[in-house]
């Protein structure tokens, strides 16, 4: 009886920023709340984030959230719909390969099922180049919350992801070994100084 008369079924929850802002930390938060409340929830993570447990959402602080490990989204409809779920929470929400306007519209079918969608994910990669999901579930949340790191050079509110390794790729999975959270201006300092070691190297390799 009490589930049923709250009020946050078939909603949309988006937390969002840097690394290391507390959105693992925000989504276990929100999950655990709503589990008090009586919601029966599950979690999903991306089969490609191979930094912890693969049953479990682990934040930076260490909370926990038992969780099922999928290859993309279309899984997580598949099982909302053969089990009885009030709330789905999803972490690293970046890293599923589906098109984001796929990814939408299973959203908003499990919205209509009156599920809630807890996601947390992060807003740009380390070029400071906005993830596209992010981009577009941005708009249709019905709660939205922009977190900060703390930079890890001035201790302003971080902006963006620094990656510290000289890999190119967009997607590289890792922690605190390869990056590191920084404000605006620290972040576009230490992007020139790559670009003139990157440029550096390339004079020599053409010497």
């Amino acid at each position: 009886m009490f589930r049923n008369t709250m009020k946050r079924q078939g909603r949309l929850i988006v937390h969002t920023g840097s690394m290391f802002s507390g959105k693992t930390t925000s989504l276990w938060r929100e999950l655990y709340r709503m589990r008090i409340a009586n919601y029966k929830i599950v979690a999903f993570k991306p089969s490609i984030d191979n930094r912890d447990d693969d049953k479990k959402i682990v934040s930076h602080d260490n909370l926990e959230l038992d969780a099922i490990k999928v290859e993309n989204i279309k899984e997580i409809l598949a099982y909302a719909k053969s089990n009885d779920i009030d709330c789905i929470g999803i972490d690293e929400v970046q890293f599923f390969p589906n098109d984001p306007s796929e990814i939408i519209e299973i959203f908003n079918e499990l919205m209509a099922m009156n599920i809630t969608i807890v996601v947390s994910g992060l807003d740009m990669d380390y070029m400071a180049r906005p993830f596209e999901i992010i981009k577009e579930i941005m708009p249709i949340a019905d709660e939205l919350v922009k977190h900060h790191a703390i930079c890890a050079s001035c201790g302003e509110d971080a902006w963006a992801s620094y990656k510290k390794s000289s890999d190119d790729s967009r997607i590289q999975i890792g922690s605190k070994d390869l990056y590191e959270p920084l404000c605006r201006s620290c972040y576009n300092k230490k992007m020139k100084e790559r670009e003139k070691y990157k440029n550096q190297i390339s004079l020599e390799e053409i010497k």
